[in-house]
């Protein structure tokens, strides 16, 4: 199967790869979803599309984990913006959340609490009772390559399903 973007020697859909995921991304994954193998020493951002293709500077998408508080009221979050923008932590996320403060989660809380590996969070297979922000931009790309859960590989998705997974909800200038 050749990927809908980049430039992988190694793409089959997601499904067929559960093995290569952790538990609850490899219980999430749906038909439409595309695993490609990628080499986690090439993980940096610019080794990577030099990698893989330069159109992946505009094809990809960050998953980061935020904590709104409130009081003594954590809530737990992941925002999925393009990788060229960053998340409007302290407008959006925090204005939707209805937080007075909101900020970036510690690696220990964001693994912990998804069960994946740092630097390979995404929004495929979150906790069930967690909102995923993501931003309008992300939702109207054809296809986006996203973190696979683990250091190693990624998927690529298309917007309108990320729009749809549980908890999603599709925000305007979430990534600035």
């Amino acid at each position: 199967m050749r990927a809908p973007i980049g430039h992988f020697d190694d793409a089959l859909p997601a499904t067929e790869r559960r093995e290569l995921l952790p538990p609850p991304v490899a219980a999430a994954v749906t038909a439409e979803m595309i695993h490609v193998d990628t080499d986690p020493a090439k993980a940096d951002t610019a080794v990577f599309v030099a990698t893989y293709g330069e159109e992946l500077l505009r094809e990809s998408a960050n998953c980061v984990v935020v904590a709104g508080k409130r009081g003594q009221d954590v809530t737990l979050a992941a925002c999925l913006v393009l990788s060229t923008t960053r998340v409007d932590v302290n407008g959006v996320v925090r204005r939707h959340l209805g937080a007075r403060k909101a900020s970036f989660a510690s690696m220990d809380t964001a693994v912990g609490a998804t069960g994946m590996e740092y630097g390979g969070i995404t929004a495929v297979g979150l906790p069930a009772d967690w909102p995923l922000l993501i931003d309008a931009a992300v939702a109207d790309t054809p296809w986006v390559l996203i973190g696979s859960g683990a250091r190693r590989g990624k998927l690529i998705v298309p917007g309108k399903v990320l729009a749809a997974l549980p908890g999603a909800v599709v925000l305007e200038k979430l990534g600035i």
